[in-house]
């Protein structure tokens, strides 16, 4: 009995603990990270903001679990998309892809987690994360060179070029903000087009790589 009571209390301690971060993204996501904000993720929680200091002493603390936590599912959904590929170069086509749609579909929350700001929030978690995003893209840029897709080239320093490119497309303060799903998606394939000819890939093939993606 006392080591089922112990389950309940693991699991509603863990429930907590994603509903304090699920808050956190929403704010996010709204406002960008400078709303994450112990008060404000207690109110949307529907919990005392005690509670949420009893999991996360600091607002340093609650920011860098929310990076680390949406840094683990951006991650897993580029390997998800290009897993399901038939090949190397479409498995690069469809991490790009992947990249692109879930950055539209959140732009602030991208920019938060992915473009410079001026504020020190998340200060150390976000360069992890660009560093993660990019060794995951290199790998798939190494293996569409290995299966002579791809031009030689550095795949890391290929990697970031096109990560920085992709996110002053997806986020820059001149880019402006597709208002529907027609026209994220437009914009997520126009973005990986650009990509895959940076890297050397011929234009007929990428169009077709990012129909195919898309």
């Amino acid at each position: 009995m006392a080591y089922r009571r112990t389950e309940r209390v693991i699991a509603r301690l863990a429930a907590r603990h994603e509903a304090i971060v699920a808050a956190a993204r929403a704010l996010a996501s709204e406002s960008g990270m400078g709303a994450v904000q112990i008060v404000p993720v207690a109110e949307r929680a529907g919990i005392a903001a005690g509670t949420v200091y009893r999991y996360f002493p600091s607002k340093d603390d609650l920011v860098a679990a929310l990076v680390a936590v949406i840094s683990e599912q951006e991650i897993a959904a580029i390997r998800r998309a290009a897993a399901a590929a038939p090949g190397p170069l479409s498995a690069l086509s469809a991490a790009l892809m992947a990249f692109a749609t879930r950055a539209l579909l959140e732009r602030r929350l991208a920019q938060a987690m992915l473009a410079a700001a001026a504020d020190a929030d998340a200060a150390a978690e976000r360069p992890a994360f660009r560093h993660r995003l990019a060794a995951e893209f290199a790998t798939h840029i190494r293996a569409a060179i290995a299966a002579g897709h791809l031009p030689e080239q550095d795949e890391a320093f290929a990697a970031v070029a096109v990560i920085g490119a992709m996110m002053e497309g997806l986020v820059g303060s001149l880019s402006g903000a597709p208002e529907t799903p027609e026209a994220r998606h437009g914009a997520a394939q126009a973005l990986t087009l650009f990509a895959l000819r940076a890297l050397g890939v011929v234009d007929a093939r990428a169009r077709g790589l990012v129909v195919q993606a898309g």
